[in-house]
């Protein structure tokens, strides 16, 4: 017979899918420890019936990059495991960094200069708005908001909103006139915005509630901020994607947990939240766009029971992990296979763009200065004139590699690479174009 913990104060077990839900995990917290914790319990469910998936190696923060030209000094890197949770069937990573380490102040990502994003974001207004049946007064508001471009859909769309990020970017955002709250996000700013502007109709979390540590308290904010018939949408990085395109690039201290729709319904159910739609979207080479009121109040649409069918579980999951894990290993010897045979012949090699995935790329597959002499991004990007994680290659604006004419460059924005090859070509650039994932191959 299992045995339950008993609550914490605060905390209740509730009914899901016929089965007993413990109570929220009782893992240790990384926040304001300047360091790391191991996880050795599940983040959703507290089972200690983890088992290892996948290790890429010692990792360094994927966003520190030090400035070109400064020498190399001591940095941190942290293990990155892959765990599954035989429980809840949660698949998460092993280690949990301080937040302040991984998303300071000067955090160099703007979600608005990626296309596939701000297209992304747009349609998400665009079906949400009736789908919900909003109106002008509704507020909305955006967890991780980054530079604002999400919510300014619905700010043009005439609601009102309010956006909620910790780092520097939030003054880009308040710049453009789009209201932002430069707060890590918790139960008492929930309070505090709900006292301030009333309840939200629409709180959204993309490509960030796979990211904060403490699960729960984001989700009891969300609750104690959301109105009796309010919809929390939330976009991941979808797990069954990640398998399918060998997205382990995505592996990273910032992404603690990949969920499935299965998990993310046993986590959401915990705090009396029902999703009611659900679907794959293209973003990040593959997402879920989940939808989620209080239970009852909204008809749940069949996209939900069609994805959850569709996601294997117990053994099956289990075989898909392991195929995985193989799969990524020769993924990794192709591509050095490939790279050598260019380097025997002189040639030379850049990346194209620098996202936080390439830094996993980078250090699990060993690349070095040596091999790759720079990293291209476009005008603007706040990663130009430093290193990559980990590494003394330079990150430069891309107008170098049309007049160097470098023999080879390498995607690191793979999963966006049938929008940028054109680009590359259009402005000039005559050599070899490769794709690292899912299988290593000239363009």
């Amino acid at each position: 017979m299992r045995a339950w913990r008993r609550p914490c104060a605060g905390t209740t077990s509730t009914p899901t899918s016929g089965h007993d839900v413990p109570v929220r995990s009782t893992l240790a917290r990384a926040a304001n420890t300047g360091g790391s914790v191991v996880v050795d319990r599940c983040q959703v469910c507290d089972s200690r019936d983890l088992e290892p998936i996948i290790f890429v190696g010692y990792l360094p923060p994927v966003n520190t990059m030090p400035a070109i030209g400064t020498p190399p000094a001591e940095q941190p890197a942290y293990p990155a495991q892959v765990l599954r949770c035989r429980r809840c069937e949660l698949v998460q990573l092993g280690l949990i960094v301080d937040p302040a380490i991984l998303f300071p102040p000067s955090y160099p990502y703007l979600s608005g200069t990626t296309r596939i994003l701000r297209e992304n974001f747009a349609e998400l207004y665009r079906e949400s708005a009736p789908l919900l049946g909003l109106r002008p007064e509704d507020l909305v508001v955006d967890i991780g908001s980054n530079d604002g471009t999400l919510i300014s859909n619905f700010q043009n769309g005439g609601h009102r909103i309010l956006g909620i990020e910790p780092t520097d970017v939030s003054k880009i955002a308040n710049d453009r006139g789009i209201p932002t709250l430069q707060r890590y996000f918790s139960k008492d700013v929930a309070r505090e915005i709900k006292k301030e502007h009333g309840a939200a109709k629409v709180i959204t979390a993309a490509n960030c509630f796979a990211h904060i540590e403490d699960v729960h308290a984001i989700v009891e904010g969300i609750v104690e901020m959301l109105a009796p018939d309010g919809v929390f949408i939330s976009e991941s990085h979808y797990l069954i994607g990640l398998l399918d395109r060998l997205q382990y690039d995505t592996i990273y201290h910032e992404h603690l947990r990949y969920y499935s729709v299965g998990s993310l319904k046993y986590l959401l159910e915990m705090h009396g939240l029902e999703i009611f739609h659900a679907r794959p979207i293209p973003t990040h080479g593959g997402s879920i766009r989940v939808y989620a009121s209080r239970k009852g109040t909204r008809p749940v649409q069949p996209s939900v029971t069609q994805m959850l069918d569709a996601e294997p579980r117990g053994d099956a999951m289990r075989a898909r992990l392991a195929r995985f894990r193989s799969d990524v290993m020769l993924s990794k010897l192709r591509l050095h296979a490939l790279i050598r045979d260019i380097k025997e012949k002189g040639g030379r090699i850049v990346g194209i763009s620098a996202p936080s995935r390439a830094s996993t790329l980078v250090n699990y597959v060993g690349l070095d200065e040596a091999i790759v002499d720079y990293v291209c991004e476009i005008e603007g990007s706040l990663k130009i004139g430093k290193y990559m994680p980990g590494t003394l290659i330079p990150v430069v604006e891309e107008n170098r590699m049309f007049a160097d004419q470098p023999e080879c460059a390498i995607f690191f924005s793979w999963h966006i690479a049938d929008e940028l090859a054109p680009k590359l070509r259009q402005k000039g650039y005559r050599g070899m174009l490769v794709m690292p994932l899912p299988v290593p191959k000239v363009l």
